[in-house]
């Protein structure tokens, strides 16, 4: 068994690709964007959404999160996550390298691994490489992340460096864990390294020459998108790009915005993920075809109109902007809801049609009309 990755079309003007990744639990069109489900749920969205108006591919589970809830007892009883949660399509776990990353006041770093404090009691955990390789096989995903350290976008050379090598010597002892394990619930496991290096060509040149050497199933780009100037993570993007094997799909880790990821993709990268659609509903900003609206706005109090007249979702015909605004200052929890599905809706709806226009051969004229488009506020 094995994680299949089709080429089907490039950009014959950019690095944009259209491929078709397929695993034990289903097909993955690419581009593809994959909503987060944290904790098992995609925040404030049902199961039918997800799948049906939203149209989900894939999703992704926490690894850090998922180990301190339900537990990895609670998810290896119920046969692992997709049981635990019902979706039965491909999902991906990350290994928790982000959280710890963001824990930076309550963790310490070391060879051996991480330690760190629960953000919800306090009780001391420690990941190694190894730890980390078993409880993702326990959650069970399709997708596995390497643990990785990932650098601050400000970080200084030697510490980037330092940490992008602690990186690849954990991916070694990450591998070496995955090739002694096998997975738990009769399906394959594909295993995913990721590039470190900072914004630093020389250490993002050396990190994907050494994760492309390990020839795993796909490989990822991590470590952007936080706190970086956006023009060095697309520089990034397209130097690793030009070093990672094109016969494999590539993940850019926690990126982003709708225009992050019109460029990731004319970069070449295949997968993305991000809480954005979902954290910035939840506050009342909507991404539409025609610009982003700050649904709070006092503009839209007697705007009766959809959300949006020919949306992605059935929620943007459903309600008016001016309904919308009223919950959103009512505090009412459908405000969320009606938020989260729009824009999870929207990003699917981009990367689809992202997808047809690069299998139509002009990618190159529509997405900076597009670019323009998405990132003019209504």
């Amino acid at each position: 068994m094995s994680m299949k990755f089709e080429l089907q079309y490039t950009d014959s003007k950019t690095n944009a690709r259209a491929g078709l990744i397929t695993t034990d639990h289903g097909q993955i069109e690419t581009p593809i964007f994959m909503p987060v489900g944290t904790v098992g749920t995609v925040k404030g969205v049902h199961l039918k959404e997800l799948k049906e108006d939203i149209k989900a591919q894939i999703i992704l589970g926490n690894t850090y999160h998922l180990y301190l809830r339900p537990g990895l007892d609670v998810l290896e009883k119920a046969g692992g996550l997709h049981k635990f949660n019902g979706f039965d399509r491909p999902m991906l776990t990350d290994s928790g390298g982000f959280q710890v990353f963001s824990l930076a006041g309550i963790r310490k770093l070391r060879e051996e691994g991480a330690e760190f404090r629960s953000h919800i009691d306090g009780s001391k955990h420690f990941f190694t490489p190894e730890r980390v390789m078993d409880i993702e096989r326990t959650i069970g995903a399709d997708i596995m992340m390497a643990f990785d350290e990932c650098t601050p976008g400000d970080a200084d050379y030697d510490y980037a460096k330092t940490s992008m090598e602690l990186t690849h010597r954990w991916l070694d002892r990450c591998l070496t864990r995955f090739k002694e394990t096998e997975p738990k619930y009769g399906y394959h496991q594909a295993l995913f390294p990721i590039v470190q290096g900072c914004v630093y060509r020389d250490l993002r040149t050396r990190s994907a020459e050494y994760i492309a050497s390990k020839e795993a199933e796909g490989n990822a780009i991590g470590g952007l998108a936080v706190g970086e100037p956006v023009e060095k993570m697309y520089e990034m993007i397209e130097l690793v790009n030009s070093i990672l094997p094109k016969d494999r799909p590539r993940y850019l880790m926690g990126v982003g915005t709708p225009v992050n990821i019109l460029e990731g993709i004319e970069r070449g990268v295949d997968m993305f993920d991000c809480v954005m659609p979902t954290r910035n509903g939840r506050n009342g900003m909507l991404f539409t075809k025609e610009g982003i609206i700050n649904m709070r706005n006092k503009k839209w109090e007697n705007d009766f109109s959809p959300i949006e007249a020919d949306g992605a979702s059935y929620v943007d015909t459903l309600y008016s902007k001016a309904y919308l605004r009223h919950l959103f200052h009512a505090q009412e929890l459908l405000a969320m809801q009606i938020a989260s599905v729009h824009n999870l809706a929207f990003y699917l709806w981009l990367v689809r049609e992202a997808r047809k226009h690069i299998i139509a051969g002009d990618f190159a004229t529509w997405k900076p009309m597009m670019v323009k488009q998405v990132s003019t506020r209504l």
